[in-house]
């Protein structure tokens, strides 16, 4: 090695690793668990083993952002060190098959490399400097440069700056990004770049719709993947449909997963004749001895699968063309949101966010069971199964008492979870436990070994104003006249508070119409 610092270095990081390995032989001899004493050897060890695994993740996001500027540092000086009359796309071949064979990977894959680190490099000093604290991994980085790389420089700067400076005028709620799994973090990136993005989202939105497509792909095993490219409504509307009557077809005798059915469902429908029943030959349903049409799968009954569309009034209106929120899915155009309001649609539900803050209020109920209007409340604020790392969205969840109802838990939206089918049995089949919730944040989780976990919470934002009224639009980040959102508990009377900034406006917008 070139540099005996460098050298020195790496043999330091071999010998520390010598001795957390020696430490993971011996975890729990010192007894303590998160600092206390205990007489528990096996928890002791679990715990030790817990904390060596925090700091190897810890360890893996520093060494990824040390071969992050290690790239983007070689491929600079092996461009000034190039001979002049090399043509551009030469050196950068060569820069990426040197950095293939050095790290063993595909000219792609070092492509791929290269491309990131120089953007982490040049342009997102924030995520560079996560990466280097350990407080992202390196595919959360992956993800940041991935959904920044189509916008420009103060955008992208906007976009580090909401995940990743809590100092921001409007920052991330909930749980940190590095504290989510990165599939979750791209969901919740893609979902803000969306609506903060510089260029309409409908034309984005056209320009996407013009390549819908349907694929074929062979698998291993005999099998292969279909796959469409849809527009987010009806690509959500088939996928709530399929799993609701999947989920009417699930009981005690029958032995497929949802997964399964959801598939055999797909296959079933897309392969029966044109009048919709199994077994139907050029219209006409063929029939059994008995005389009656043939069942399927396809025959199955479709119960309604509700869809919720968060839109905010303005936009409903025509007035602004802010995204609406497809549940499930994130950001869509007002236009589409519109078209599915004034359409009717029956698997759509409307919901009209607050304008004061963007968020729906709770809904009080003394009875044990929930109302509709609850459990509709219950997946505005939630989103998704509040387990870390879940992505199982409200469709499929299950309200559940945080306080058990026989040990005195109220039916209040703040004593209430909607965690998945899974989670729900894990928290009652095991030392998981939720943390209480609150009327706008989903409960986080404790752990057996006393760990506490955040779960992810909605990114409201206050709605956009039209254009002739975003001139007192100020007015809210300054000495306001209007009443801010109350933080006590409660039911709020709205007869006596004076109104907010967005229902003036609402009113002046719908009297000048």
């Amino acid at each position: 090695m070139a540099s005996e610092a460098a050298a020195g270095a790496f043999e330091a990081i071999d010998a520390a690793l010598a001795v957390l390995r020696a430490e993971v032989a011996n975890a729990g001899a010192a007894r303590t668990v998160r600092g206390q004493a205990t007489n528990d050897p096996l928890a002791a060890i679990a715990d030790d083993c817990l904390d060596i695994l925090a700091g190897a993740a810890r360890t893996e996001a520093r060494l990824a952002a040390l071969k992050a500027e290690a790239a983007a540092t070689y491929a600079d000086s092996a461009r000034s060190i190039a001979p002049p009359d090399m043509p551009v796309q030469a050196q950068e071949m060569s820069i990426a098959a040197e950095i293939g064979c050095v790290l063993a990977i595909g000219d792609q894959a070092a492509d791929a490399l290269l491309a990131q680190s120089y953007a982490l490099a040049t342009s997102l000093p924030l995520t560079l400097e996560a990466l280097k604290a350990g407080t992202i991994s390196w595919q959360h980085a992956r993800v940041m440069v991935d959904e920044a790389s189509t916008l420009a420089p103060d955008a992208a700067a906007a976009l580090e700056a909401h995940f990743l400076d809590p100092e921001t005028p409007q920052p991330a709620r909930g749980c940190p990004a590095g504290e989510m799994p990165a599939y979750r973090f791209r969901r919740k990136a893609r979902g803000w770049r969306e609506r903060n993005h510089p260029d309409s989202i409908e034309q984005r939105h056209a320009r996407g719709a013009a390549d819908r497509c349907l694929e074929f792909a062979p698998e291993q095993d005999g099998m292969a993947r279909l796959s469409a490219y849809l527009p987010a409504d009806k690509a959500s509307a088939i996928w709530n449909r399929f799993t609701a009557i999947a989920r009417g077809l699930q009981g005690p005798n029958e032995e497929r997963t949802l997964t399964q059915l959801r598939a055999d469902l797909f296959a079933a429908t897309a392969l029966r004749g044109g009048s919709g029943c199994t077994g139907c030959t050029g219209g006409s349903p063929e029939t059994h001895d008995a005389g009656s049409p043939p069942q399927g799968l396809a025959d199955s009954p479709a119960p309604r699968a509700e869809v919720l569309v968060t839109v905010p009034v303005f936009s409903l209106l025509g007035a602004t063309d802010e995204p609406a929120m497809l549940d499930g899915y994130g950001p869509i155009p007002a236009s589409l949101a519109r078209d599915l309001v004034a359409n009717g649609a029956d698997s759509f539900y409307r919901v009209l966010v607050d304008p004061r803050d963007g968020a729906p209020l709770e809904i009080g109920r003394t009875s044990y069971r929930l109302t509709k209007a609850m459990r509709r409340w219950l997946r505005l604020r939630d989103g998704k199964c509040p387990f870390p790392g879940c992505s199982n969205h409200s469709l499929d969840n299950e309200a559940d008492h945080l306080l058990a109802w026989h040990h005195g838990g109220t039916t209040g939206i703040s004593n209430l979870g909607q965690p998945c089918p899974k989670h729900h049995r894990l928290r009652h089949t095991s030392r998981w436990r939720p943390t209480p919730a609150t009327k706008n944040e989903p409960p986080g989780w404790i752990s057996p070994a006393g760990r506490k976990y955040k779960s992810e919470h909605q990114d409201w934002e206050p709605p956009a104003l039209p254009h002739p009224l975003k001139a007192r639009a100020g007015t809210l980040h300054g000495s306001s006249p209007f009443a801010a959102m109350p933080v006590s508990s409660g039911t709020v009377d709205y007869f006596r508070l004076p109104p907010s900034i967005g229902e003036s406006s609402l009113a002046e917008y719908l009297a000048a119409r």
